[in-house]
């Protein structure tokens, strides 16, 4: 990658091809096992997890499924984490031996294991993240794609908007206005600092 043109090129044709990721009325046969490979899902033998996966659908012979590894998807406590997409179906605290179910069950069948769903805080079964008490009021901003991307496929960086901001300062923006933002950011993070921590020592 030498110019924002090739890296243009390379946003729209992978963000194409990862619509799946996002889009859950994703029209196509193709599926993703994403698999956390987080520090707490790790430590639970995750990449033992995306490596069972891989060698199943190797054994199967599947051609429409892909797995991949992602970031931490920020429920460490219901790890490893499994999310099959378009469907969005989450999986919580699976284990190497139960790859194969996943497979043979939802893969290959499109029936849901409805055990590894994960489990809220009333104890009823939840089929996607967003679903979950959790979730439910947050918005994630730094961290949104963590879950969705492989962190280490710059590519898909690139699909999810990587580098759109620099692309905006060295095409628009002239050196005093990235000066001015960079200082107003500052600005509002201090105001939200000391707006915070006033409240937690109880001063209005």
């Amino acid at each position: 990658m030498k110019t924002l043109e090739e890296i243009a090129k390379i946003r729209s044709k992978k963000r194409q091809e990862l619509d799946l990721r996002v889009n859950k009325g994703f029209n196509g046969r193709e599926k993703h096992i994403l698999v956390c490979q987080g520090t707490g899902c790790t430590s639970s033998k995750s990449p033992e997890i995306l490596e069972t996966f891989k060698t199943l659908v190797k054994e199967n012979n599947i051609e429409n499924v892909r797995v991949i590894k992602t970031g931490c998807f920020g429920l460490c406590a219901k790890g490893p984490i499994v999310i099959i997409r378009p469907e969005d179906t989450f999986y919580a605290m699976v284990k190497p031996e139960d790859c194969k179910e996943i497979i043979e069950k939802h893969i290959l069948n499109g029936e849901i294991v409805t055990r590894l769903l994960c489990k809220d805080i009333d104890g009823s079964k939840v089929n996607n993240l967003d679903e979950l008490t959790f979730y439910k009021k947050q918005k994630r901003i730094a961290l949104k794609n963590c879950g969705v991307i492989n962190p280490e496929d710059i590519d898909e960086y690139i699909a999810f908007d990587g580098y759109l901001a620099l692309e905006k300062v060295l095409t628009s923006m002239n050196q005093e206005e990235v000066i001015d933002i960079i200082k107003a950011s500052r600005t509002s993070w201090t105001w939200r600092s000391r707006f915070s921590n006033r409240k937690k020592m109880g001063v209005n």
